[in-house]
């Protein structure tokens, strides 16, 4: 019974679903790290050195890389509901990661 877990479609909501929980786990560190300019501005201020490290630049391609595909993932989403959908859903769902790739991929090459 666990067929459904081969198909592509079934793939793109397990990487809509992960990429969400990654999001909203980097949201409540993303809120401390924004709160430290009001109320530890030196704090903050090596924080942002901290952040020019090559690693930390990497893990920003990854970031954006969990938006785009949560991005692309949605707009997936939205389509099956509100449009005719046609046979070509792997293309789609495939295209979908492209361009997850593709805009997580410029945002790395501008940050490095």
């Amino acid at each position: 019974m666990r067929g459904h877990r081969n198909h592509p479609l079934w793939f793109a909501f397990l990487l809509h679903r992960l990429s969400g929980l990654g999001l909203a786990l980097f949201l409540p560190a993303h809120f401390w790290m924004l709160s430290m300019v009001l109320t530890n501005p030196e704090g903050f201020d090596g924080f942002a050195r901290w952040t020019d490290h090559p690693l930390v630049k990497f893990a920003e391609f990854g970031l954006v890389f969990l938006l785009a595909v949560h991005l692309f993932g949605g707009l997936r989403l939205l389509a099956l509901e509100f449009l005719p959908w046609p046979a070509r859903h792997k293309t789609l769902a495939a295209a979908s990661i492209a361009g997850a790739f593709l805009v997580s991929g410029a945002f790395f090459l501008n940050a490095v």
